[in-house]
């Protein structure tokens, strides 16, 4: 299923962005061959996976499990350096721009190309995604945590910009919008792995370790995987849905002098939905392995 996701991903970008037909022409017509490539990206990973599977039967959950966590960590860890670099480096642009600096910096060309959404968008802030991604390949840790400094020091400087030199610009307060959004929705995953969550236990305190397996196990497919893959089926279902339609067009704030931004907090959305469904998968893994009386994966916690 986490495979699926990716792939779904994937050709939601070729659907929407590279005008590809998608899996409903494969039956006929002149989009058939590029509508079945699609519908391939789907069967052969599954295939793949059932076949390793298949030649892998004592392989224990618990390491599939931790191969889920991974995968949750670089999805979260390559996601708050892109909204570190970005952040930085759009606030730089902003602040050059709203005082009249860019074409002094830039030249006059550069300067009136770097106020177009689109431009910035393909030309500044994903190649800080891609050096975000090579970033947190090499990089081990929870660095999401450190958005919370980002946001306070963030706001100090609105506090002081403005009380004490009477300087205020749109670019500083979408600043601190744009990290407190990454903060909430990327650290989600690690909060629910983590036990962090706010929870109120009736019931599954008194349950023993294999009832709260069970619990667990059938919480995270019938509850979790459900939500988040309603959340990319609703945001991503045409051009016009709630993540497509802000990534599509670049999307910005009313304000002109503010960060150019807007469009990559509904990306967010998606970061949340897969961060969490991997995460909810994992558990699903970790709960499969105590029904079978393996020994869970590290982390082990329990589930919010």
């Amino acid at each position: 299923m986490a495979a699926t996701t990716f792939v779904f991903l994937f050709n939601n970008y070729l659907v929407f962005w590279h005008g590809w037909p998608g899996v409903a022409p494969v039956l006929g017509g002149a989009a058939a061959f590029l509508g079945l490539l699609q519908l391939a990206g789907y069967v052969i990973p599954v295939a793949a996976i059932k076949v390793f599977a298949l030649r892998n039967r004592e392989r224990p959950f618990a390491s599939d499990a931790a191969l889920l966590y991974a995968v949750t960590a670089y999805v979260i860890a390559a996601a708050f350096w892109s909204t570190f670099f970005i952040g930085i480096v759009d606030g730089v642009i902003s602040f050059l721009r709203v005082e009249g600096l860019l074409p002094a910096v830039f030249g006059k060309k550069l300067a009136q190309q770097l106020g177009v959404s689109s431009f910035r968008g393909v030309y500044v802030h994903l190649p800080l995604m891609l050096a975000a991604a090579v970033v947190a390949y090499y990089r081990r840790g929870l660095d999401f945590i450190w958005l919370a400094l980002l946001v306070v020091v963030a706001e100090f400087q609105i506090v002081i910009a403005r009380f004490i030199f009477s300087y205020e610009q749109a670019f500083m307060g979408d600043l601190v919008r744009f990290w407190y959004a990454a903060l909430f929705l990327f650290a989600s995953a690690h909060t629910l792995v983590a036990g962090g969550h706010v929870r109120v236990d009736v019931l599954y305190t008194h349950f023993t370790d294999r009832r709260k397996a069970m619990v667990n196990a059938w919480g995270s497919i019938l509850l979790g995987v459900p939500l988040c893959w309603t959340i990319l089926a609703v945001g991503m279902a045409g051009k016009a849905s709630v993540i497509n339609s802000p990534l599509l067009y670049f999307e910005t704030s009313q304000s002109g002098y503010g960060l150019y931004v807007k469009y990559l907090m509904a990306g967010f959305l998606a970061v949340y939905a897969v961060s969490m469904m991997t995460q909810f998968l994992a558990y699903y893994l970790d709960a499969m392995a105590v029904l079978r009386g393996q020994s869970p994966s590290e982390p082990a916690h329990e589930p919010a």
